[in-house]
């Protein structure tokens, strides 16, 4: 599996790649994603952050993480429903691998969450990546019954990786 990770801000000086890899190959795992992958995580302030979510939401404001898949789901399907036992063709993969997408996070309302929810920051950068490659996966939380589902499976995740406040 290849995971780049992309530093793109300055505020913070940390090492994140460790366990950025840590989480990300066992949220894989939990959710029987078993085909090699490769994903994008790049780390950001606010500015940033911003600036994106104007770009290809049209909401101008800062937000914790943004998702972009680059896979394609039908309603209510994530990937093991519905790519578990699905052979991709050359075509579909990069060199052997199949691209989930990319996530973005700002490091800097990370931090401004870890304080407001009383938790570490490292404990709240890793939820925020969770969530984002479940989003990945296919998850969603746009309607109650989908952010419900999503939710049980995060805390599902958050507790199969021991990760406490």
């Amino acid at each position: 599996m290849d995971i780049n990770i992309e530093n793109c801000q300055d505020i913070f000086e940390i090492d994140v790649h460790e366990f950025i890899d840590n989480v990300v190959r066992h949220v894989l795992k939990f959710e029987e994603v078993d085909i090699e992958c490769e994903l994008n995580v790049f780390l950001v302030d606010n500015k940033k952050i911003r600036e994106i979510n104007l770009e290809y939401r049209g909401i101008d404001r800062s937000t914790d993480c943004l998702s972009f898949p680059m896979l394609n789901y039908k309603k209510g399907n994530v990937f093991k429903d519905q790519y578990k036992n699905y052979e991709f063709k050359n075509y579909e993969l990069d060199d052997g691998k199949l691209i989930l997408g990319d996530i973005i996070i700002s490091l800097e309302k990370a931090n401004e969450q870890s304080i407001e929810f009383n938790h570490s920051f490292e404990r709240e950068t890793k939820y925020l990546l969770i969530h984002s490659l479940l989003h990945l996966l296919g998850y969603d939380h746009i309607e109650d019954s989908e952010k419900q589902i999503m939710r049980v499976r995060e805390k599902s995740i958050i507790k199969y990786l021991k990760i406490f406040r």
